[in-house]
């Protein structure tokens, strides 16, 4: 999978997750640029993220994920 296939997929999650049809991903997106995006949701995120792509982060690589450019690359690197 690809990484434009990959955010598309993320896009689809954050809107279901966060309950805003207007959100629209790109890589440099961070928690700042989405103002539901808290704590509770993060791990709500995360959580869909895994069983979406049928994946598991450890501690480690969440706290490593600075933006969704990061989330993306760390599910591609999983999915390999």
């Amino acid at each position: 999978m690809e990484h434009d296939e990959i955010i598309k997929e993320v896009n689809k999650i954050f809107i279901e997750v966060f309950e805003d049809d207007s959100i629209v991903l790109h890589d440099n997106m961070t928690t700042e640029d989405i103002p539901v995006w808290d704590s509770l949701n993060h791990i709500q995120m995360i959580t869909t993220v895994e069983k979406h792509f049928k994946i598991r982060f450890d501690l480690n690589e969440l706290l490593n994920f600075k933006d969704v450019g990061d989330l993306c690359r760390g599910i591609k690197g999983k999915m390999k």
